[in-house]
């Protein structure tokens, strides 16, 4: 793995619906990391979620297989691990959830790290994995593991990131190249 190189941040303070990265992926680098912080929704109970962009694409549609991992640990130090078959994809073309049920409470958010794999390749399809963490409504932390491909050939030249409903209250996105 190279160096992280800081490419772009988003910086999102309040009534903003989707957070959109729309240029400088490219063939610059093999592999670009999303660092998502302090990611609250405007909304109680919310998955935070992403889709991707081919080139020449008419929208935030592409189709993904994934799979999805749950830990869990309660304040009351019950905790559990789990497939999580209502967040994988087969073959769907509908956002994939990479963090579950944030709260929108003053102590609540959602962070983590989405990898993207060599998106300008046009010979093969486009791996990602992501791990992020959640504090949400019953006490509980959750961390998430998710990993899949992007079913095109095509170069991804977008991405973006946004709640299941509502509004993104506040969060910073960063977008880096690594190469």
């Amino acid at each position: 793995m190279g160096i992280p190189t800081l490419i772009t941040t988003n910086t999102i303070t309040s009534g903003t619906s989707v957070s959109t990265f729309t240029s400088s992926i490219d063939s610059d680098y093999d592999e670009y990391m999303f660092v998502v912080t302090d990611a609250h929704p405007a909304s109680n109970s919310q998955d935070f979620q992403v889709q991707f962009n081919a080139s020449g694409g008419s929208g935030y549609d592409e189709t993904i297989t994934s799979t999805a991992v749950r830990a869990r640990n309660n304040e009351d130090d019950t905790s559990s691990r789990d497939y999580q078959t209502s967040y994988d994809k087969a073959q769907n073309a509908g956002n994939q959830v990479i963090a579950i049920e944030t709260e929108n409470n003053a102590d609540s958010s959602c962070a983590g790290i989405l990898h993207l794999m060599q998106p300008s390749n046009t010979t093969f399809v486009k791996h990602f994995y992501s791990r992020f963490s959640t504090y949400n409504y019953n006490a509980s932390i959750y961390d998430v593991y998710v990993s899949g491909y992007i079913n095109t050939t095509t170069a991804i030249t977008q991405v973006q990131f946004k709640f299941g409903s509502g509004n993104i209250d506040n969060a910073v996105i960063q977008m880096y190249g690594i190469g």
